[in-house]
């Protein structure tokens, strides 16, 4: 139960207020009180604030803590969870940057929906939509953190969805397939035996750049033709494992690359971590080193380029060439939860999410040759 009713006092300044204050009971059976200038709404509050207190959901605005505080806790359980120093300190550049200036001084407690949605709204109109799905996804860990240590009845912002951009054609650029015939046949004419080995790799299993970094031999099975990740390098060169459980995966090679591999394996250097594509001092390869030292000269003998500042440079990331071979598994009719499987997507809608058109033109392209047989068979009837 609940009671509402009007308060005056005066000031120390000898100054008249009213207020319309509600009291109630909290789901201990702790009395409490709030304040509200209007009658009205002091009602809606209490209206809403029994009903959570029914659904023990309830957290009083005196215990509740604010925004900042919070985030600060969950900066500190994430410092605690031996994530990577990168995924961290983006962690901390989402609540320094954009969660604290903007809602930091806000209470827990006063935190609904549609002002959750109001801060979603001004994130999308100040960033990227990338970088909002990012920060939002911060802010949501945050309260989710703050119910999980008993602060908060219930994180309203998980009925809060980030809005879908609207689709414009493909979503990222990828290797034509004369272009990645091109590379392979740089790659066999190339002296550089360990640039031949990695471009191929990097094309036929679309690793990550982290994931072939941190590739060892005792991953490579050159018998049975197939890789198996179960690390990455981060950005500091320090193991870990993959991304998320899903990057654990084993992804076939074609007779071709193994080939290559395998003479790679030869002539490659010991040494006690005994990486795949080690750097000439047998320790992790800089993801720098990588692109200009390995991809760069392939790509620009094969003539895969574009123009910067009057130089030739390789048109092309590692990172597309994941795509790449995205699309060419896609190409030859594999389903969504395969593809998924060997990207190492953490669900099979991060997967739809990124190459979903890729599917619709491959089924599109079959129902239209359908379609066309179709029509020929009737014509001869």
């Amino acid at each position: 139960m609940s009671s509402i009713r009007k308060r005056s006092w005066n000031t120390p300044s000898g100054k008249s207020r009213t207020a319309w204050q509600v009291d109630y009971r909290d789901a201990a059976g702790k009395r409490r009180s709030k304040q509200f200038e209007r009658k009205k709404d002091a009602e809606a509050w209490a209206v809403n604030a029994l009903a959570e207190v029914r659904r023990g959901v309830h957290t009083p605005d005196s215990t509740s803590i604010t925004v900042a505080k919070a985030a600060d806790q969950w900066l500190d359980s994430v410092r605690a969870s031996d994530r990577e120093p990168t995924t961290i300190a983006a962690y901390e550049q989402h609540v320094r940057l954009h969660i604290v200036p903007v809602c930091g001084d806000i209470k827990l407690s006063q935190l609904t929906a549609p002002k959750v949605r109001s801060l979603l709204d001004g994130w999308l109109a100040g960033l990227s939509r990338p970088m909002t799905t990012k920060v939002f996804r911060s802010f949501k860990a945050i309260l989710t953190e703050a119910q999980a240590r008993g602060l908060l009845g219930q994180n309203v912002a998980l009925a809060v969805k980030v809005p879908k951009a609207p689709r414009k054609g493909k979503k990222m650029v990828i290797p034509s397939k004369a272009e990645l015939r091109a590379v392979l046949a740089a790659c066999k004419k190339s002296e550089d035996l360990m640039a031949r080995a990695m471009v191929e790799l990097i094309i036929y299993t679309g690793m990550r750049a982290s994931e072939v970094r941190g590739l060892r031999w005792n991953a490579v099975d050159l018998k049975n033709n197939n890789v198996r990740v179960e690390s990455r390098a981060d950005a500091g060169g320090v193991h870990g494992a993959p991304k998320s459980e899903s990057g654990v995966r084993t992804i076939p090679l074609p007779v071709g690359a193994v080939a290559t591999i395998r003479s790679w394996k030869i002539a490659c250097p010991s040494h006690p971590d005994s990486l795949v594509f080690p750097s000439p001092k047998g320790k992790v390869l800089s993801h720098d080193v990588m692109g200009k030292k390995y991809l760069k000269p392939i790509l620009v003998a094969a003539g895969v380029t574009k123009l910067a500042q009057g130089e030739a440079v390789a048109k092309y990331t590692a990172h597309t060439f994941r795509h790449a071979a995205a699309s060419l598994w896609i190409d030859q009719g594999l389903n969504p939860k395969r593809v998924q499987t060997l990207v190492g997507h953490s669900s099979i809608q991060v997967t739809f999410d990124t190459y979903g058109h890729l599917f619709e033109e491959r089924d599109r392209d079959a129902s239209d040759a359908d379609a066309i047989e179709r029509a020929l068979l009737a014509a001869d009837t």
